[in-house]
């Protein structure tokens, strides 16, 4: 390991969010830019791929001018070079690889590709860079839902993922059906504060309880099917009600399978991570349960649950020390795993 400070640019333009940072030494955020889509793509009900690249088209440039501003360093002071190659929308992983190959190429720098969703679990080492190994990770987002095991943070096995839609996926899909607009997830847990998570016994998504994987496809057709079935006696619906008591199902089907971890391995510390971990009422259910093992919940800030390129750098410097450096021919991977 190198005793110099490296500083990494970083680019995260899988979906909706135009984001570029400057990160020093990996967990040391300079500057942490993000331009989002959400308002454009709202009146949608969701992200209209070409909509989303073009607009990272447009804001790639004065959001890395920003970034480097913010960081107060130039072009020439940067050790690497690092972008999202997957998983995501092809059109926006493109715009961000495109720009961080370009600056490979002119600044003589490593390349970095690094994997979203490994973004969202370092986010997680960002802001609390003294988490105790072993580690369970929950990760959680609109396109994945999936239970890590760490011996170290120099890798990671994985114990279980979704077998169909991931849990964010379900939360879109649901907000959307209900009216209740996008992103999902924060729409769902608004709703839901004036509900009753009790009054609709939906269906918990255990999947084999001898496994750690998920499935939150059943939940979500048993939602509708009460909600068509409401309308069709002609019942007046509980919207409230109706998202408070799926997001409870979904709270509890993963809270079952991250015990189910936590009372397999032996633990020294629990994180959640993706955009669906901003969930409050997730986090509180989770901590609670937790503590009564005697262990924390960690999960990152606000900010960097969401897509963000800070984590993309914490990610891309321990890739950096072991020279994990990806050539320029490097493509796109929209289904790219972990």
């Amino acid at each position: 390991m190198t005793n110099q400070d490296i500083y990494i640019l970083s680019f995260e333009t899988s979906c909706d969010e135009t984001s570029v940072a400057i990160t020093k030494n990996g967990l040391d955020i300079l500057s942490n830019v993000v331009a989002s889509q959400v308002d454009l793509h709202s009146k949608f009900g969701g992200v209209v791929p070409e909509i989303a690249s073009r607009k990272h088209l447009e804001l790639i440039t004065p959001v890395i001018e920003e970034a480097l501003n913010k960081a107060g360093i130039t072009f020439q002071e940067l050790d690497g070079v690092a972008a999202t190659y997957g998983p995501g929308l092809v059109g926006g992983l493109h715009v961000g690889l495109t720009a961080a190959k370009t600056l490979s190429l002119f600044l003589d720098i490593p390349l970095i590709a690094v994997n979203h969703i490994a973004g969202h679990i370092y986010a997680n080492f960002i802001a609390n860079p003294d988490l105790l190994t072993p580690i369970i990770c929950l990760t959680i987002s609109g396109g994945h839902t999936d239970l890590l095991y760490f011996e170290d943070l120099k890798g990671y096995d994985i114990l279980g993922r979704t077998r169909d839609d991931a849990a964010g996926e379900a939360f879109d899909k649901i907000a959307r059906f209900l009216g209740l607009g996008y992103p999902g997830g924060p729409a769902i847990e608004k709703a839901a504060i004036e509900g009753n998570p009790e009054a609709i016994d939906f269906p918990r998504a255990i999947s084999d309880e001898n496994s750690f994987d998920f499935s939150f496809s059943g939940l979500k057709t048993a939602v509708m099917n009460y909600v068509n079935n409401s309308q069709q006696r002609g019942e007046e619906l509980d919207i409230p009600d109706i998202a408070a008591s799926f997001q409870q199902a979904v709270i509890d089907s993963l809270r079952a399978k991250l015990l189910l971890a936590v009372e397999t391995y032996r633990v020294k510390s629990v994180v959640l991570s993706g955009g669906v971990a901003a969930n409050q009422h997730l986090r509180q259910e989770l901590a609670k349960e937790l503590s009564k093992k005697g262990l924390k919940l960690f999960f990152p800030p606000m900010e960097l649950c969401t897509d963000n390129a800070a984590m993309i750098g914490a990610v891309a410097y321990y890739q950096f020390l072991r020279e994990d450096f990806a050539p320029l021919s490097i493509s796109a991977i929209p289904s790219l795993k972990l």
